[in-house]
């Protein structure tokens, strides 16, 4: 788009369009609503059972009964979907990873409650091995490798598990080669044509996920690191090669994580492909925010709206996001 010519000062005054909140609204250029968010939640065991996350605060884990609570409280607050992460007991952790298409897992059970209660809801799950691998991957490790294609068969069998149990979008997070393909080949021929696939398409080895593998008890189970599947953050070309092979391989939406510091590689996606773009304002982006509130050193509800505008104004459909359902109180109470 060719720049318009600016007047030279006196005949041009910026600051006209900005002198009162009708006209800041009148020329905004982007607009956050509550249907640009995607709020991620914890399962864990039991009933009426809450489990607080001292590095995510504000942030806990729901048994089955209270995450329908949650998703009935994002219906009533406008947020159109909700992605849910699993707390899988220790016990259930295998290296074969059996428990990630077990029809009665967390997940799973969990999704059969939601699409019972509040069927309005879009139910996203993640779809990776980390929550049920003995040693922490997002693939099978066979001699000390993250072995891609028996990671592959197993993640098929996960997402159909998930696909059955009736949930909406299926979120692969893992960054095996090939996956989004297999998927979708089994997805069609199991008739699940109108499962939707929002790939972690371009997903960077990043310091910035560590509270969230402590919420889905990953940390101390990891051993070693996830850099031979996920992406060098020095790598902006690979991760577009990356989308572009995922929507090759037919996934419909796609996603950038982790998201505030991977500004760049959102708007590059958009700009690029022109498909539905998202980000995820990842578990230490948000442990800093509300870190840095709890010390007085921000205002932390403005620093969170400002955050989230960040995403849209990069060129981003929406944003997966703790904040989800206090940021959508504040929209919805005619934020400014």
């Amino acid at each position: 788009m060719t720049a318009s010519p600016i007047a030279s000062f006196p005949s041009s005054r910026p600051r006209r369009l900005r002198r009162t909140p009708a006209l800041r609204n009148l020329v905004r250029e982007d607009q956050l609503s509550a249907n640009d968010l995607i709020w991620p939640v914890f399962v864990c065991d039991g009933e009426g059972v809450t489990q607080e996350i001292p590095s995510m605060p504000g942030v806990i884990r729901r048994s089955v009964d209270l995450i329908v609570e949650a998703a009935q409280e994002a219906v009533d607050l406008g947020i159109p979907a909700i992605c849910l992460f699993p707390y899988t007991d220790a016990a259930l952790k295998t290296d074969g990873c059996e428990e990630a298409w077990n029809p009665d897992n967390l997940s799973n059970r969990a999704i059969r409650a939601i699409k019972s209660a509040v069927p309005d809801i879009a139910v996203m799950t993640d779809v990776a091995l980390d929550p049920y691998n003995a040693q922490g991957h997002d693939g099978i490790v066979r001699n000390g490798e993250i072995v891609n294609d028996e990671s592959v068969a197993a993640l098929v069998k996960m997402a159909l598990a998930q696909a059955d149990a009736g949930a909406d979008i299926l979120g692969p997070s893992d960054m095996m080669d090939n996956r989004i393909g297999a998927m979708r080949a089994a997805l069609e021929d199991a008739g699940h044509i109108h499962t939707t696939i929002m790939s972690y398409a371009a997903k960077y080895a990043s310091a910035y996920y560590g509270p969230f593998r402590d919420a889905v008890g990953a940390s101390g189970a990891l051993k070693g690191d996830k850099k031979t599947y996920q992406l060098d953050p020095m790598n902006a070309e690979e991760g577009l090669r990356c989308v572009a092979r995922d929507l090759a391989e037919g996934a419909d939406m796609v996603m950038v994580k982790p998201g505030m510091p991977y500004l760049d590689l959102c708007t590059r996606v958009k700009e690029r492909f022109g498909v539905p773009t998202f980000a995820y304002q990842v578990s230490g982006e948000y442990a800093m925010i509300q870190a840095a509130a709890t010390n007085g050193w921000i205002d932390g509800e403005k620093v969170m709206m400002e955050s989230l505008t960040a995403f849209r104004r990069a060129g981003c459909d929406g944003v997966l996001t703790y904040f989800a359902p206090e940021a959508a109180k504040r929209i919805n109470a005619g934020w400014e």
